[in-house]
């Protein structure tokens, strides 16, 4: 069992042209528990933010919901993702995963996310939503 805390507001996935720089918005500190996760690859930056900060230039998918494993995980334990990705999409809840040093984080769409909960309560997780 994981605990799981679903984090205030919604998040966007955004997708900046290769080469682009981290606009100041998402470079500064996050005081507010938000996560930001960026991924630069030659073709190109992408970026999971809150939806406010998103960047004005990229390509955004919004209105996710972000969920994250209580942590920090023991980076030699497997099966953490393959435990929470598969009820889910059991459930056909499309998933966006990232993992940080410390834990691991779910996007799943903002309109899907009480199918999201009660997939992950049925397997046995507990989803804390008082967010």
């Amino acid at each position: 069992m994981l605990d799981i805390a679903l984090l205030p507001g919604e998040y966007a996935v955004c997708r900046l042209a290769a080469g682009s720089t981290l606009p100041p918005a998402l470079a500064g500190g996050l005081s507010d528990g938000a996560v930001v996760t960026v991924s630069w690859t030659a073709d190109g930056v992408s970026v999971i933010c809150p939806a406010d900060r998103a960047p004005e230039q990229a390509v955004v998918e919004t209105a996710w919901r972000c969920l994250r494993v209580a942590g920090p995980l023991d980076l030699a334990v497997s099966g953490t993702l393959a435990a929470l990705v598969d009820p889910l999409a059991e459930a056909r809840v499309s998933v966006v995963a990232f993992s940080t040093y410390d834990t691991d984080y779910l996007l799943v769409p903002a309109v899907r996310l009480d199918e999201a909960v009660t997939a992950l309560d049925r397997a046995g997780h507990r989803v804390l939503t008082r967010s």
